[in-house]
Formats: structure tokens, sequence, C-alpha cells
């Protein structure tokens, strides 16, 4: 009996050490699963952040949203947006690669400070509907009217006939805002810097055709006439200026933009075409939001 006993307590220890055993080894594996997930949760973010760099809100929101493989493509057409090419032609000359600018790195530096500057802009509420598209040197690309409705799930999806011509084309006269903007902005940068950049700038409204290209390295762009006019209308352009065309032009002035008429120019591919320059906007912003706001190039009329 006693034996029986005393193999029993033995038998109850080991088994007792056996589910401690295997209650501790429990816990370490709950704490390793913890631990991996909050790595995947942390690689998730820097993804989602990366991603969200890299392409606009509304497009990686397309790619994070759902499973996508690496070979299909992400397209959208418009019928109706704005297109912006800003250039600082005589940056040129600003640029060398003496050793008092380190190689040319000082003057890098200073053109990213001014793009910078630039990309700032996009924060203000009344530039949420312009989406930078990207920079090739010191010219400075953008669209408007590329993003979807914030008020609906997708893109928006009211017809042309059911809302007025000057609701459609806010976008457009947000784009001229933000360049007459960036000619303000850049204003402020040579009086700091005792510099004399000048941007030359050239608009277009119409249809593109946008898209992201690459799976390693993506990249959102557009494409079309619109987007090529716009090109054509920044080249063609003077420095301190933003040359349109004359249908942009048609659609601007009923936002109050001030126009100068430049006359027939001859653009590669298009023949001549009737140009005006932008110089200024004599009436206050109203935006979505129904306030108004009095930009830095705007006349406010207090009669």
């Amino acid at each position: 009996m006693t034996v029986m006993i005393f193999v029993m307590m033995i038998s109850f220890y080991y088994f007792a050490r056996h589910v401690e055993k295997l209650a501790r080894t429990l816990f370490l594996w709950k704490i390793d699963v913890h631990d991996q997930k909050e790595k995947v949760y942390d690689m998730r973010r820097w993804n989602e952040a990366l991603v969200t760099n890299m392409l606009p809100e509304h497009v990686a929101r397309h790619f994070l949203g759902s499973k996508k493989r690496d070979e299909e493509l992400y397209s959208q057409s418009y019928d109706e947006i704005g297109v912006m090419f800003a250039s600082i032609p005589n940056f040129s000359d600003f640029y060398t690669e003496e050793s008092i600018n380190n190689g040319g790195i000082e003057c890098l530096r200073f053109l990213n400070e001014i793009i910078s500057d630039f990309d700032a802009l996009l924060d203000e509420p009344q530039f949420r509907c312009i989406t930078k598209i990207k920079t090739i040197g010191s010219t400075y690309m953008a669209a408007s009217g590329v993003t979807p409705d914030p008020n609906s799930n997708g893109y928006n999806t009211i017809k042309k006939e059911e809302i007025s011509d000057k609701e459609r084309w806010q976008h457009l006269a947000d784009l001229a805002d933000f360049s007459l903007a960036m000619k303000v902005t850049l204003m402020n940068i040579n009086y700091q810097s005792f510099n004399n950049f000048m941007l030359r700038i050239g608009l277009n409204k119409g249809g593109v055709l946008a898209g992201v290209i690459g799976a390693r390295k993506p990249h959102y762009d557009i494409w079309g006439n619109t987007v090529n006019v716009a090109s054509r209308m920044e080249s063609t352009g003077v420095m301190g200026n933003i040359q349109v065309v004359e249908e942009t032009h048609d659609v601007l002035k009923e936002y109050g933009f001030r126009f100068v008429r430049r006359g027939p120019i001859y653009v590669k591919g298009k023949g001549e075409l009737l140009t005006f320059f932008l110089k200024g906007r004599d009436k206050q912003g109203s935006f979505i939001n129904g306030s108004s706001v009095t930009l830095p190039h705007q006349v406010v009329d207090n009669s």
C-alpha cells in the first residue's frame, strides 16, 4: 500500500511537471505569436506608408484594398481634368558643379527646398483636388480632377448634365490658383535667398488616361493630347507667365481670372494656337466647403 501511494505521488509529480512545462511552452509560444503579429503589423504599416508616398492616395487605396498580381495594371480614363507644367528655366544658370557648391550638391539641395515648398502648398484645403504627378529636373507637373469624390466610395459618378459648368471646372480654377500661388512662393524664396528664379507655366484642360506603370517601382502618370498641349504651353511660354490655349482661357475667365492675349503661336504637332497669359484673379476664391479664401494674388473688391 505504501509503495502504491509512493508510486502515485511520483506519477502526480511528474505529471504536474509535464503540465507546467506545457503551460510554459504555450505561454512562450503565445508571446512569440504576438511578437510576430506586431512585426507583420509594423511591416504592413511601413509598406502602406511607402505605397502612399509613391502613389496618390486614391491609387494607393486601390492597391492596398485588395490583392493585386504584379502583372495587373491600374488605369483610369478621365474626360475633364486640368494639367499643369511649371519649370524654372533659369535654374540651369544657377547650377554649377564647382567646389564652392560641393560639386553641385548645394544647388540640388536648394532646388529640393523649392520643390518642397511647392509640395507644401498641396496641404492647403483649397488645393486638395490637385495631385502632384512628378518632377523632372526643375519642372513640376501636377493635375486636377483626377481624385475621386471625397463623399463617395469610388470615382465621381455624377453625370455632366447634373452639374453646372462652374462646378465641373472648379478644380481647374483651383489649379490656376495653385499656379499663381507657386509664383508667390518662388517670389518669397527669391526675396530670402537673393535670387531671381522665375517660373514658366503651361496649363491645359481635357481628357487623359491615368495609370501606374512598373511593378517593383510603380509610378503614377497621365498621358494624352491634353498633357502634350500643357507641356507645349510651358515650353513655348515666357518666363514669369502662365500660358493657356483659348479653350482653357474661356473656362477660367468665368472664375474671375485676368488674361492678356498673346496671340497665335506655332506649337509643334498642333500648328498655330491662339494663346493667353494668365495674370491674376480679381475675385475671391470660393471653394467646395463654401468658405471664401483670398489668396496672395487675388484682389478683393470691397465696393
